[in-house]
C-alpha cells in the first residue's frame, strides 16, 4: 500500500510545484497588467477600510509603517495544498508614503485536501522591523519575520502582545469575511522584474520604498488610499 500512496503523493506534489512554477515563469507581467493589479489593491483597501465594524485597528494604522495588499490569493488543494499570490507595498516616509514595489508570496501545506478558494491578503508592519523584513530580497513569515493575525474592528482596543512581538499584522477577506489570519510558514519575496516593468528602470526596493522615487501616475490613486487611512487613524485615534 506505501509502495502505491507514495509515487502517487510525490506525482501530485511534482505536478502541483511544477504548475505554480510554470505559471510564475511564464508571468512576465506587462505594465497594463501590473496597473490592474495596483488598482486592485486599492479596491481590496477602500472596501476593507469603508466597513469600520470589521476593518484594520486604527491605533495599527496609526503606527503602521508599511502596507502590503494582494489581491485574490490563488489557493489551490488536492492532495497537496498549495497557495500563491502576486501584490504590492507601500511603506512611511518622511513625506508621505512610498510609491509601490511588487512581491509575490507562496507556501504549501500537506493533507488530505479538494478545492480552491481565491482570498485578499493585508500585511501590516507595525515597527522599523517589519519595516525592514520588507527591504529584504526574500524572508519567511514566523520565521524570519515575527507575525501574528490582526485584530479587526475600527475602534477595537487590540490586544497589546502584538505591540510586543510582532513585527507584521497578516489579515485576510474571502467571502467578504474580513479577519486576522495565520500565515506563518508562508514566503514573501521581492519581484523586482514587475517593478522595474511597472518603473521603467531598474530601482532598489530600498530606493523606492524610502521614498526616493516619485510615485508614478497610475500609482497615486493606490497611495493616497494609504495615506487616507493612515491621516484618519492620527485624526481618530
Amino acid at each position: 500500500m506505501k509502495k502505491i500512496i507514495s509515487p502517487f503523493l510525490a506525482l501530485c506534489l511534482g505536478l502541483l510545484i511544477s504548475g505554480f512554477a510554470t505559471g510564475t515563469a511564464q508571468a512576465a507581467s506587462s505594465h497594463e497588467d501590473l496597473q490592474d493589479r495596483i488598482d486592485a489593491a486599492k479596491v481590496v483597501l477602500d472596501e476593507i477600510m469603508n466597513t469600520p465594524d470589521r476593518s484594520i485597528p486604527l491605533n495599527i494604522l496609526k503606527q503602521a509603517t508599511c502596507v502590503a495588499v494582494i489581491p485574490s490569493l490563488k489557493k489551490a488543494a488536492f492532495v497537496v495544498g498549495a497557495e500563491y499570490g502576486q501584490g504590492v507595498v507601500t511603506c512611511r516616509t518622511g513625506h508621505g508614503w512610498s510609491g509601490p514595489v511588487f512581491i509575490r508570496l507562496g507556501g504549501g501545506s500537506f493533507g488530505f485536501q479538494i478545492g480552491g478558494q481565491a482570498t485578499d491578503l493585508i500585511l501590516v508592519a507595525v515597527n522599523d522591523h517589519g519595516f525592514q523584513d520588507l527591504l529584504k530580497s526574500k524572508f519567511k513569515i514566523g520565521g524570519d519575520a515575527a507575525a501574528s493575525a490582526g485584530p479587526v474592528g475600527r475602534n477595537s482596543q487590540a490586544a497589546t502582545d502584538w505591540k510586543m512581538s510582532a513585527e507584521l499584522l497578516t489579515y485576510s477577506r474571502s467571502k467578504g469575511l474580513f479577519a486576522g489570519i495565520d500565515l506563518n510558514g508562508a514566503s514573501v519575496s521581492q519581484n523586482e522584474d514587475d517593478t522595474t516593468i511597472y518603473y521603467g528602470q531598474a530601482f532598489g526596493f530600498r530606493t523606492i520604498l524610502k521614498g526616493d522615487v516619485p510615485v508614478p501616475a497610475g500609482a497615486t490613486t493606490f497611495v493616497r488610499t494609504v495615506a487616507h487611512a493612515f491621516v484618519n487613524a492620527k485624526v481618530n485615534n
